[in-house]
């Protein structure tokens, strides 16, 4: 009897320190992403709004969208920070401003059907997705794509549809898009993008070598009417582009 109520004892003192640590893991994990959704809401208001970022879909993408969960985990204390992370492959996920820049500069909203080329880790697919009807992206490492693919399908980003491809050519048999967004530069504008934007569409490229300028454009039934935003710095566009 003694020997059976010293096993159950011991017994019942295991599963109370597993319940312990499992109550601190999930209240642990819990304070990990209120203190993330703090970091995301300060990254909004402090680097996206205060640099005249207006257009309230953007904004609240920007503020559901969990960028840490986009970043390898070694950077992910650093993923609401001003800057690019890098994502591995040579590739980085683009600063916050940039990514909410490019998205107000679109002007999409919930019918519109989006191009992206350079899926990189999907966070700009998602919160392009947050806004859209549905989004079309391109990814010429085939790494990158399939984990993004992975990470927006586990996210519940159904709408998204990813492929591994070199994107200079565009998504021909998903076109015409209302909106292309481009996130690695070529020397010039494609010439397929351009042909898969719907009449009124936008697109916003960033175009350049060494120096880049974020580029505006807009087909109009006069013609493609081209702006100059900032200067930017992205990764090269490669596969046909470094070609032409």
């Amino acid at each position: 009897m003694a020997k059976d109520y010293y096993l159950k004892s011991i017994a019942a003192y295991v599963i109370m320190v597993l319940v312990l640590f499992s109550c601190a893991g999930q209240s642990e994990s819990k304070n990990d992403e209120q203190n993330y959704t703090q970091q995301r809401l300060r990254m909004v208001e402090a680097q996206i709004e205060r640099r005249d970022i207006t257009d309230s879909l953007v904004l609240e993408a920007m503020r559901t969208v969990p960028r840490h969960l986009f970043v390898p985990e070694s950077y992910r204390q650093e993923s609401y920070r001003d800057g690019p992370l890098p994502i591995g492959h040579d590739q980085t996920i683009s600063q916050p401003y940039i990514v909410a820049l490019m998205t107000e500069l679109l002007q999409i909203d919930a019918t519109s059907k989006v191009l992206e080329i350079g899926t990189g880790s999907g966070y700009q697919a998602a919160v392009l997705a947050e806004i859209s009807d549905s989004v079309y992206s391109i990814e010429i490492i085939p790494a990158l794509a399939y984990r993004a693919d992975s990470l927006l399908d586990s996210l519940g980003y159904a709408d998204v549809h990813v492929r591994a491809g070199d994107g200079y050519r565009g998504w021909p048999e998903a076109a015409p898009f209302d909106a292309i967004i481009v996130t690695a530069a070529p020397p010039t504008i494609p010439q397929p993008l351009v042909d898969q934007l719907k009449l009124g569409g936008r697109m916003v490229i960033p175009v350049g070598e060494f120096y880049q300028e974020l580029l505006l454009v807009q087909k109009t039934e006069k013609g493609v009417i081209k702006k100059s935003i900032i200067p930017v710095r992205f990764v090269p566009m490669t596969g046909e582009a470094q070609k032409k």
